[in-house]
C-alpha cells in the first residue's frame, strides 16, 4: 500500500477576541503573557510552572517577577528576550500591548489577544484561556463564581453623577467603551463621560464644569495622592462651585480583568450606599 497523509489533530484551536485564529497543535508548557492581569489570572488557574515570560508589571502574586524571567514593559518588548524563552504560547492584549508587538509575537508562537470592554468580555476571555490551556475546568469554575458573585450585588436604588481619573497631567478618564465604565456601571456610578470614548484628556475648568457629584482618583496607572485630592477641590472652591466626594480608588479592582474580579462586587458595593 502506498503511504497515506495524514492530518495532524490540532490539541486546540479558536478565535481569539481580535477575530484572529489561534491553533495549538498540543497542551502549551511554555507560556508568556504579556498582561498582568491575565497572569495573575494563569497563576490562579495553576499555570504558573508553565510561565516561561512575563511583564514587569505582573506584580501579582507577589514575587512573581522574581521567578519568571521578564520580557519587558506591556509597550516595549525585548525580542530577544521573547525568542529566548521558546514559548509555545503568548497571551497578549488589544489595549495593553501594541499592534508591532503582537504582530512580532505572531512570528515567534501561537499568540491569543484578548479585547475586554466589559464583565461578559472578560469572562468569554477566561473562558478562552481555560479552553487553551487545559485548565478549562478551572476556568468555567472561576467564571461561574465570578458571574455569581456580580449577581449577588444589592439593586440599585439611585446614581451618582461620576468621574473616574486615571492619570495625571494632563488628567485623563475613561469612556463608554472601557472596561471601567463598565464597573462604574456596576457600582451603581453614571459615568459623566458616558458619551466619550476611550480615555478623554480634562482640564480642572472643563472638571469643574461637568459638575461630579464623586470624583474617583485610581491608585493606576497614575498614582493619585491625597494632594491632588486637595488640588481639585481647590478648583472646585476657588470657582465657588460645591465641591464633589473626591476618594482614593483601587485601580486594580476597578481595571483587571482577570481572577481578580472575584474580589470587585465587594469592593463595588461600598459604592452602591
Amino acid at each position: 500500500m502506498g503511504d497515506k497523509k495524514r492530518t495532524r489533530l490540532m490539541y486546540c484551536t479558536l478565535t481569539d477576541q481580535c477575530y484572529r485564529e489561534v491553533s495549538l497543535a498540543q497542551r502549551p508548557l511554555r507560556i508568556v503573557s504579556l498582561v498582568p492581569s491575565q497572569t495573575e489570572l494563569l497563576v490562579d488557574l495553576g499555570l504558573e510552572e508553565h510561565l516561561v515570560g512575563i511583564t514587569r508589571f505582573c506584580v501579582h502574586p507577589a514575587g512573581l517577577t522574581d521567578r519568571v524571567a521578564i520580557m519587558g514593559g506591556t509597550k516595549k518588548v525585548v525580542e530577544a528576550r521573547l525568542r529566548e524563552a521558546q514559548p509555545d504560547l503568548i497571551i497578549c492584549n488589544k489595549e495593553e500591548n501594541t499592534p508591532e508587538i503582537v504582530l512580532m509575537c505572531d512570528h515567534i508562537a501561537p499568540t491569543y489577544v484578548s479585547d475586554v470592554s466589559n464583565l461578559d468580555d472578560a469572562l468569554e476571555m477566561i473562558h478562552d484561556l481555560g479552553k487553551l490551556t487545559g485548565a478549562g475546568f478551572k476556568a468555567k469554575s472561576l467564571a461561574r463564581n465570578i458571574q455569581m458573585n456580580f449577581n449577588h450585588l444589592p439593586k440599585i436604588t439611585s446614581t451618582k453623577k461620576a468621574l473616574y481619573l486615571i492619570w495625571k497631567n494632563p488628567y485623563m478618564s475613561v469612556g463608554k467603551d472601557t472596561f471601567i465604565h463598565d464597573m462604574m456601571v456596576h457600582a451603581g456610578l453614571e459615568n459623566i463621560l458616558k458619551d466619550e470614548l476611550r480615555y478623554p484628556e480634562l482640564t480642572l475648568e472643563l472638571m469643574v464644569a461637568l459638575k461630579p457629584e464623586v470624583i474617583l482618583f485610581s491608585s493606576e496607572p497614575y498614582a493619585f495622592t491625597d494632594e491632588d485630592l486637595d488640588e481639585v477641590e481647590q478648583a472646585f472652591k476657588t470657582a465657588g462651585m460645591e465641591i464633589p466626594q473626591c476618594t482614593l480608588v483601587d485601580g486594580e479592582l476597578f481595571s483587571w480583568y482577570g481572577s481578580r474580579l472575584l474580589k470587585v462586587p465587594a469592593y463595588l458595593e461600598s459604592f452602591r450606599s
